[in-house]
């Protein structure tokens, strides 16, 4: 489990990539502290697995699943990615409960700074439109953040500057696509009174496309009020 705090930004130092699947190497420095093979560790929000690491950088295998759910097709070499390593049972649980398991993507319309904050307004996939509330938790990129409107289509957070500077947020930019959890609680109560969160995507498949189901992303329109 994971609270949405990022500790760290890291940097995509190198990309294997295989027909539905990809191997990342990520440098970075606080994470790697008593680093174990087999650890967990959210990479923008997904929870990924330690299958290898040096000094300075660790090695995650994504599969198709993920590759699926998330933005990682569209990773490149250099690009900051936040990081958040599972929390210790012992920890300070300070955002939400956050699973590492992303249900999908969004596409940033535009960022608006007001004062001495920042509007994020996000078009996520259809699908996501029911489980996210006004004032209900979220997971951007992995980031713990509250919802600060909603309607049909889209959705907004408001961010401080200090998750502006120390998330990837500060280099995000209107048509860039980010990874989405929403509330866990919700779509267990869904699932409990009879929804079909469970079917949300029609039954189980295997999509010839790993990312064809992203197509709806693709826009970078503004947000209008």
């Amino acid at each position: 489990m994971f609270t949405g705090i990022i500790e760290e930004v890291g940097k995509v130092a190198a990309i294997e990539r295989g027909a539905n699947s990809a191997r990342f190497t990520i440098e970075a420095h606080d994470v790697l502290k008593d680093v174990r093979l087999g650890d967990s560790i959210t990479v923008n929000g997904a929870c990924l697995t330690v299958v290898a690491h040096t000094p300075t950088t660790l090695d995650f295998d994504v599969v198709y699943e993920t590759m699926q759910r998330t933005a990682f097709g569209d990773l490149a070499i250099d690009d900051q990615v936040n990081m958040e390593r599972s929390l210790a049972a012992n920890g300070r649980f300070d955002g939400h409960i956050v699973q590492g398991h992303v249900d999908g993507t969004g596409t940033i319309a535009s960022i608006r700074e007001v004062d001495n904050s920042y509007y994020v307004y996000i078009k996520p996939l259809p699908s996501l439109m029911r489980y996210i509330v006004r004032k209900g938790s979220i997971a951007v990129d992995g980031i713990s953040l509250t919802v600060a409107d909603v309607d049909d289509k889209m959705f907004s957070v408001a961010i401080i500057p200090f998750t502006m500077e120390h998330t990837n947020f500060g280099a995000r930019r209107a048509g860039d696509v980010v990874n989405l959890e929403t509330d866990i609680i919700g779509k267990y109560v869904e699932r409990l009174v009879g929804g079909d969160y469970a079917r949300a995507d029609n039954g189980l498949r295997l999509a010839e496309n790993p990312r064809e189901d992203r197509s709806l992303m693709s826009t970078t329109a503004t947000y209008q009020e």
